[in-house]
């Protein structure tokens, strides 16, 4: 059986810059690393930089222009011949100094630099992940998505988007600005996925365990480790990573696949072929997707990890009458049907006719009446 696949987030593009609020590198940062139990001045921050390197790039910048005028000429003197002419390479997973002195950076890479150069000079840049660009790649077992990052400048509705690529330039549309801890989470995972494609497996996972550690929402970091502990042998712990990953993101590809290939690995073969047909039925923050894997947690006993599933999809879409007829049958299945009368009662205002609905009310006429004390039913 081939292994489950690596998910890693390198990209043959580098694009640009964008940004709206401040997203200093201060307390607030070091204070929620502190919130997950680690230690700031031991969390590598890849967009920080030196003296020098701020510097440098004051050195580069037009007097007396607008910021987007100075991020335009701050990424030409990166990457022009009369500058640092950075150069890019998918597997060079840097931090902000790293890739200033050895002038090489994949996209995320160059992000950091970008972002941590341009907030010295007072630009408020911040990180954006792209969405709707991947490239598939194969090294012996292991299958390479590679993801896209790049940098914000301005409000949503009026974005400068600087580019820097390798062939043509890119062609995206969905962006999604991410915090400071999920792109050092990103930085963390990459070195991880790197190790792992070495067959490093145990710096692999101190990379990876860190990764999910220092931001839980980061459905890669999650798959990746997921694929470290399936390479150790722990199935079990690997299991729980890739429906961990699937819990953050019901469109994570990569963890459908993993996790079916695992499932059949231990001999659950049914829920296995269940899995791998719903990726063909997900949806990209779809709440019905996260509804169907609640369903599938919940055929095959996984109570709580339904509950999860159920109250994101109602999360993503709060008004479906058939989600929240979902969240009823959980609780029922729970033990606590007077909870389930209210999911019946609000879902039969929105569409009394969903079949969900009226499985619900099924289910719940076959329960005994709940104790009463002379009231009656609401």
């Amino acid at each position: 059986m081939r292994a489950p696949a690596a998910v890693l987030v390198l990209s043959a593009l580098l694009a640009g810059c964008a940004s709206g609020g401040p997203k200093g590198q201060g307390d607030p940062l070091n204070d929620a690393l502190r919130a997950r139990g680690l230690d700031p001045e031991k969390v590598i921050k890849p967009f920080a930089v030196d003296a020098e390197m701020v510097a440098w790039a004051r050195r580069h910048l037009p007097p007396a222009s607008s910021d987007r005028e100075r991020l335009q000429a701050l990424l030409s003197a990166l990457t022009n011949s009369h500058g640092l002419a950075i150069e890019y390479q998918s597997d060079y997973s840097a931090t902000a100094v790293e890739v200033f002195r050895d002038r090489r950076a994949n996209c995320l890479s160059f992000t950091h630099l970008l972002v941590g150069l341009a907030r010295a000079l007072d630009m408020d840049a911040y990180f954006l992940a792209v969405s709707d660009l991947q490239r598939f790649s194969k090294e012996g077992d292991l299958v390479i998505v590679s993801g896209h990052m790049t940098a914000g400048f301005g409000q949503a509705n009026d974005r400068l988007i600087l580019e820097f690529t390798v062939g043509e330039s890119p062609d995206y549309h969905v962006l999604a600005e991410i915090s400071d801890l999920a792109a050092i989470a990103k930085f963390y995972s990459n070195r991880g996925a790197n190790a792992l494609r070495g067959g490093r497996l145990g710096e692999a996972e101190d990379w990876l365990r860190q990764a999910v550690v220092i931001d839980p929402e980061t459905p890669e970091g999650w798959i990746n480790y997921g694929v470290v502990l399936r390479r150790s042998g722990r199935l079990e712990e690997a299991e729980k990573a890739y429906r961990r990953a699937l819990e953050v993101d019901a469109a994570a590809l990569s963890a459908y696949q993993n996790l079916a290939a695992l499932l059949r690995l231990r001999g659950k073969d049914e829920e296995a072929a269940e899995l791998l047909a719903l990726v063909d039925r997900r949806g990209n923050r779809n709440p019905f997707s996260y509804l169907s894997l609640g369903d599938l947690s919940l055929r095959f006993g996984r109570l709580e990890e339904a509950g999860r599933f159920y109250r994101k999809a109602l999360r993503l879409g709060a008004k479906e009458a058939e989600l929240m007829a979902a969240m009823g049958m959980f609780e029922l299945r729970a033990g606590r049907p007077t909870q389930a009368r209210r999911w019946l009662k609000r879902a039969r205002g929105v569409d009394p006719t969903n079949s969900r609905v009226e499985a619900l009310e099924r289910s719940l006429l076959s329960q005994p009446p709940p104790r009463s004390s002379g009231g009656r039913l609401g």
